[in-house]
């Protein structure tokens, strides 16, 4: 098994020189749109810039390694970020180390566990709609960098999006998107113009991350504060990271080990608050346009860390000089990417219940800017709208047989909580056939609530002098029923 393993890990690191290349190429441009987005959410943690981006680093390098979707991009995160400020304002930036330590632990155990597997109650709908609300985020999230600004801003948009879409037709040696940050900053420089730069987000560091210790007290008391913040860091955390692997898994039609996803995951937030850095996630803007720009193996995912590095520290005085608005550029198109157009299309195709949660998914999403809310408001939703019509498909026939004076009840369904009700409802409790039969063998009983409502029935079928008999159980009922509600076959 091991050796399968190394056999996988080699295959996705190295396929041939015209894969890696490519990779090193769509990871490079992956971490030119790291650095704005970053700067930002270290701002918005109220931690400095170099917080995120030694966190960036770190969680890139590692996750290549461990994490269990190749060419996904992970670094500091919004959602994460706005679970950190809270704590970082009331006890500061040590308090959210120790915090991203003990998420990172967090997220190892889930992973071991594979509690990955309660993806699989995210529905389409609810994919497809946290896809959208997070095109619009990344589109949103530009808008800032559009406004009080001259038209030298705009011009220079309006010019990285004619490069990144025109440059493919003349060359693919090259990402377009790299081509454009690489034309648009050698314009800025040789023709000066009031545009703002990646300098003016915030400072650069300028030396290396170093290992440290969370300057915390090792009490109960601290484990008390950090705990509710990082179990909340590292749940949202999780649940981005795995929605992210799962839009890889449909842009590039493979599979990917969601459970190592977790793991690894766990293991570079362990690392990133061990030097100095804020927990973080997938990030799927990111991710998406490495998918985008060519980015299939785990060296893209290695590249878009290490060489965040050395744009902070080797190329610095470089990376200080990029035009932020070639930067919108690039993510505009990401947005415009990551959007699922054919699913304005599916609102008139699809049932309207699918297209009320996709709907549902992207207004709590963007009205909250946050991921893990929307996902969740979706999938509850998608709980309700599936319990309603399983319920709707439970049917209770009744049948008279004058002859022996027997009532038989023929249940068809699934009883469960939501359907529990119609089933007791469905009895004629006043009924006076001497001989009562509740026939279950189209029926299955689910849960405590079914096992209650069919008990209440015999219970007053039997009070009132009728003969009860029930029929027909399957195994799984039968032993329910023996559990939770034995004195239904009793009489």
């Amino acid at each position: 098994m091991a050796a399968r393993f190394l056999s996988r890990d080699r295959a996705e690191w190295f396929t041939g020189w015209r894969d890696l290349r490519r990779d090193v190429l769509a990871g490079m441009v992956g971490t030119f749109a790291l650095i704005p987005e970053v700067i930002a959410f270290s701002f918005v943690a109220g931690v400095a810039p170099e917080v995120g981006l030694f966190a960036s680093f770190i969680i890139g390098v590692v996750i290549a390694f461990t994490g269990g979707r190749p060419a996904m991009i992970s670094g500091a995160a919004g959602s994460v970020a706005l679970v950190a400020a809270a704590l970082v304002a009331s006890h500061g930036l040590q308090y959210l180390l120790a915090a991203t330590v003990l998420a990172g632990v967090i997220q190892i155990v889930f992973g071991l566990l594979r509690l990955d597997v309660l993806m699989r109650f995210v529905s389409k709908s609810v994919r497809t709609g946290f896809v959208n609300a997070l095109a619009i985020l990344i589109f949103s999230a530009q808008v800032p960098q559009m406004v009080g600004v001259t038209w030298h801003t705009y011009a220079l948009i309006a010019a990285g999006l004619a490069i990144i879409y025109l440059a493919p037709r003349l060359t693919t040696a090259l990402p377009s998107p790299l081509i454009c940050i690489l034309l648009l900053t050698g314009l800025t420089m040789m023709v000066p113009m009031p545009v703002a730069t990646v300098a003016d987000l915030g400072r650069l560091p300028d030396s290396l991350p170093s290992f440290l210790i969370p300057d915390v007290p090792f009490s109960l008391e601290t484990l008390s504060i950090i705990a509710p913040y990082a179990l909340a860091m590292s749940m949202v955390g999780l649940l981005e990271s795995m929605m992210t692997a799962s839009v890889v898994d449909d842009l590039t039609e493979t599979t990917s080990s969601k459970s190592r996803e977790c793991t690894g995951l766990g293991l570079a937030n362990l690392g990133a608050g061990l030097f100095g850095g804020i927990a973080g996630c997938g990030m799927i803007g990111q991710t998406v346009g490495n998918v985008r720009f060519g980015g299939r193996g785990r060296a893209s995912t290695f590249t878009a860390g290490a060489f965040l590095l050395v744009l902070m520290v080797v190329l610095r005085p470089w990376v200080a000089q990029v035009p932020v608005a070639a930067l919108v550029a690039i993510m505009i198109m990401v947005s415009v990417e990551t959007f699922s157009w054919s699913s304005l299309r599916d609102l008139l195709r699809h049932p309207k219940v699918s297209s009320v949660v996709m709907l549902a998914t992207v207004a709590v999403t963007v009205f909250t800017h946050n991921l893990a809310a929307g996902v969740a408001v979706g999938v509850m939703l998608s709980g309700v709208f599936f319990a309603f019509k399983v319920m709707r498909l439970m049917n209770v026939r009744a049948e008279y047989d004058a002859a022996t004076d027997t009532r038989t009840y023929r249940v068809t369904g699934q009883v469960f909580f939501a359907s529990a009700e119609m089933l007791a409802d469905s009895f004629d409790l006043r009924d006076t056939a001497k001989r009562v039969r509740i026939d279950l063998t189209a029926a299955h009983l689910w849960d405590v609530t079914a096992v209650g409502a069919l008990e209440g029935v015999v219970t007053r079928l039997r009070r009132r002098g009728a003969e009860v008999e029930v029929i027909g159980m399957n195994a799984a009922s039968a032993v329910l029923v023996d559990r939770l509600g034995p004195q239904i076959q009793a009489g």
